[in-house]
This record gives C-alpha cells, sequence and structure tokens, in this order.
C-alpha cells in the first residue's frame, strides 16, 4: 500500500427536503453576499431557484445570479462569474445543479481568489493559493465534485477540456435531497451512473499497491451503482435507488475509494476529456464509449485487479486462466453499459473521428499530462492514439 492524507471536510445534509436548510448554512458560513450559480432552465422550472432564494433571504442574505452553466462548462461564463462576483462584491458561491455547475463555480471561487488569468491553473502553469467559499444544492448524481478537490473547465477557442486539484476548493456544504434528481431524463441518469462508476474503477485498476478495506468498499459502490441504475432504468422515480445513487456519486469522487493506492489511473479521464472538448459528447457517456477499448489494451498489465473485478464486481463464474476471467469481466462490463443504453464504442456513441482527429486528441491528450498518463499501464502517445483507433473501429 501507499501512504495517504484523506481529507473531506464538506457537511453533507441528505434526505427529503434538505434544502430547507439551505438558509441556515449559508448563515453560518458567515458571508455578506452569495453568487447564486446554475446551469439552464431546469433549476428554474422545478421551482428549485424559488426556493433557493426564499431561503437566503429568510435569513437575510443577499444575493446575486448567474446562471447558464452547460455541459462541459465553458471558461468565458466563469469570466464572466468572475466580474460579476467582483462588482457585486460577493464573498461566497452557492452552486445549485452538477457537477458541471459546481466545476464552474469552484473556477470562479479561484479567480476571485487569486490574482491573473485563473485558466493558468488549469494549464498548470501555476498554483492556486486560495479559493472562495462554495456551498452546493446537488440535482444530479454524476460528477461527485461535490465533496472533490476536482473541477474541469473547457476553454472556448480550441475545445481545449483541462482538469484542476486543489483541497482550496472542497465545498463547505453539499445539500443531497435525491427528489431533486427525480425529474432527470433517463439517459442523463445513466450517464451519472456511468461516471459514478468510472471515478472508482479509474482508482481500482492500479499497480503498485492498494489496501484490502479499500478495494472491500470500492467494490461495494460498483456494485451498488449498477443494481440501482438498472433499477432506475425501469422505475426512474425510484427514491430508494436515487438516494443510493447519489450518495455513491459523492462517495466515489472524495478520495475514500483511492486511499492507499498510488493515486489511481484516470487514462479514461484524460482521453474522454479531450473526446468531449473536440466533440461535445456528454462526459459519462463518452467515458464508457472509451473504457472497454481501453480496458483490453491495458489488462494484460494489470492482471490481477482485472480478475479480481470480474470475480468480485461482475461475478464472473466458473475455471479459466486469468485472461480469460479478466476478459469476461470485461464483456460483462460492456454488457452492464448497453443494459442501461450507454454506448461502447464511438459509432455506438454517434462519433466518427477521421484518423487526423484522433492523432489530434492523442497529442493534446499525452501534453495535458506531461508526455503520459495511467497506472494499470503507462500511456504514451502512441498508446492513446491505438486505444481511440480500437474504439472508433
Amino acid at each position: 500500500m501507499f501512504a495517504f492524507n484523506y481529507y473531506t471536510p464538506t457537511r453533507v445534509v441528505f434526505g427529503r427536503g434538505a434544502e430547507a436548510q439551505l438558509g441556515g448554512l449559508v448563515a453560518a458560513a458567515g458571508c455578506k453576499k452569495v453568487l447564486i450559480h446554475y446551469g439552464g432552465g431546469s433549476a428554474v422550472r422545478s421551482g428549485l431557484l424559488d426556493r433557493v432564494r426564499a431561503a437566503l433571504e429568510e435569513k437575510g442574505v443577499a444575493h446575486a445570479e448567474l446562471g447558464g452553466v452547460q455541459p462541459n462548462p465553458r471558461l468565458s461564463l466563469v469570466y464572466q462569474g468572475i466580474d460579476l462576483a467582483r462588482r457585486e462584491g460577493v464573498d461566497f458561491i452557492l452552486a445549485v445543479g452538477g457537477g458541471s455547475v459546481i466545476d464552474s463555480a469552484k473556477a470562479i471561487g479561484y479567480g476571485l481568489a487569486n490574482e491573473g488569468d485563473v485558466w493558468d491553473f488549469y494549464e498548470h502553469t501555476r498554483q492556486a493559493e486560495a479559493c472562495l467559499p462554495i456551498g452546493v444544492v446537488l440535482t444530479i448524481a454524476a460528477a461527485g465534485s461535490e465533496m472533490s478537490s476536482s473541477s474541469v473547465i473547457t476553454r472556448d477557442e480550441g475545445g481545449v477540456k483541462r482538469g484542476y486539484s486543489s483541497d482550496l476548493c472542497r465545498p463547505v456544504f453539499a445539500v443531497m435531497d435525491p427528489e431533486l434528481t427525480v425529474t432527470l431524463p433517463a439517459y442523463q441518469t445513466a450517464c451519472g451512473c456511468t461516471d459514478i462508476l468510472m471515478h472508482t474503477m479509474e482508482r481500482y485498476f492500479t499497480n503498485g499497491g492498494n489496501m484490502e478495506l479499500t478495494d472491500a468498499i470500492a467494490e461495494a459502490l460498483l456494485r451498488t451503482v449498477m443494481k440501482n441504475a438498472i433499477i432506475l432504468r425501469d422505475d426512474p422515480e425510484n427514491y430508494a435507488a436515487r438516494a443510493e445513487i447519489l450518495w455513491a456519486g459523492s462517495l466515489s469522487h472524495n478520495g475514500l475509494t483511492g486511499c492507499g493506492n498510488d493515486g489511481g489511473d484516470f487514462a479514461t479521464h484524460g482521453l474522454e476529456h479531450e473526446l468531449s472538448g473536440m466533440f461535445g459528447v456528454p462526459h459519462g457517456a463518452g467515458l464508457a464509449a472509451l473504457w472497454g477499448s481501453w480496458a483490453r489494451y491495458v489488462y494484460r498489465e494489470c492482471l490481477p485487479r482485472f480478475v479480481r473485478f470480474a470475480r468480485n464486481v461482475m461475478d464472473v463464474a466458473g475455471d479459466g486462466a486469468d485472461e480469460e476471467i479478466a476478459l469476461r469481466g470485461i464483456g460483462a462490463m460492456e454488457d452492464f453499459f448497453r443494459g442501461i443504453r450507454m454506448p461502447v464504442n464511438l459509432k455506438e456513441l454517434g462519433v466518427a473521428p477521421t484518423e487526423e482527429q484522433l492523432k489530434t486528441m492523442a497529442h493534446m491528450c499525452a501534453v495535458a499530462y506531461g508526455g503520459f498518463r495511467g497506472s494499470a499501464k503507462r500511456l504514451y502517445e502512441e498508446d492513446m492514439l491505438k486505444v481511440y483507433r480500437m474504439a472508433a473501429e
């Protein structure tokens, strides 16, 4: 195992009607003026935004607002948020939405608390020294950004998608009401479940050291998400399944399932960032479309982990050589993705990159990570291109 530092300062308020406690949580943070940051029309149509405003007004907390966050949140809106918050004297940011909204709020928080261009942090040319405090009202189970140290932003010019991680941006609190996720379209729910699974699998398929307890937690989380994703496919209003998925999303990306390993693989995430940056595909669907190709490319270098995954998560039974068991586990995972109507290759995703586009994505991915990425198998640019080609076949 590896030594680790586990830090999770976010207060979680979970359950039906949890947003009723929002005013008290914001007031306890000692802020004078809040920027309410949100996405499209769902927060408005559902009445959630009105309830958020009322909760703040009840506690006498002033606020400004900025909506319009899109999936794969844009740097241009981050700049708008920084300018607006400075003009309004904002000292706290409240993200009302899912991972894209939270990531955008974190970037705004960095921009307000540090001099210079916030994009520098995402290009990794310098490190943030502070971040404005952030609270969350979560409406989507997916990214886990409500408890994580990470955020991902897309620069409008060239569709360059980059992530930055720092404990400075971990939210002060996360209000999590499973009922707020019930109105999500089935496809978005499935994309979210896929993202949750991938956040844990990225930490699971590693070389060099693991902890038995961490592995058991990760395996239970994966099984729980898969079971409840099927339930939600058939019964989208099932509150218990919504609650299981919502909590799993937070635990999958707050560091818990990576304690004792080398920090995780995250090559599939890196490859997908270039894919969604170029083609604008939903993040979860992009991950599903790439994972099987990545797994078949790397499994021999991480064979014990893939065998354990096949046995303990995918319930692959019977005898056989380790390679056969590992491949059966990979195939079973792809069958699951198809079962919740997720793609397992780029054709099913509806994307047909040219060879030049595949090369561009591989090059950009390699550059983004300083030449290579991965733990199950270290991938260089030529490896990344091979994975993209496999997914495009």
